[in-house]
């Protein structure tokens, strides 16, 4: 018999990202994504949603993306201040990369609640 607790918690997580089903990451885990994206060259974007919309259309950007950026602490600053305005969406931060025109890394930093 499977637990439906955390079969509800994987079926949730798993709209969210390809890797959703994974444990939540850290502080830490996601200072080194920001920094991963830096030292790649790639533009960091952030991104906001609401849950009960965040599969039914494009995502609101956060301000425009932090064209060559390279101050971790700026990006962690504006993640946390989009997290702060909007404290019941999920925020999920993006790293362009302009080389092959695609999306390096992409993940949710923070969920809210629905």
């Amino acid at each position: 018999m499977q637990n439906t607790s955390t079969m509800g918690d994987y079926q949730t997580a798993q709209t969210l990202e390809t890797f959703g089903f994974l444990p939540k990451l850290t502080q830490d885990e996601i200072n080194d994504m920001v920094a991963y994206i830096i030292a790649n060259g790639w533009t960091p974007a952030i991104e906001h949603d609401h849950p009960s919309n965040a599969m039914n259309h494009y995502w609101t950007m956060w301000k425009l993306p932090f064209f060559g950026e390279s101050n971790l602490n700026r990006v962690l600053e504006e993640l946390d201040a989009c997290r702060r305005a909007y404290p019941d969406h999920h925020v999920r931060l993006i790293g362009y990369d302009a080389y092959t025109q695609t999306q390096g890394v992409c993940f949710v930093a923070y969920e809210g609640r629905s």
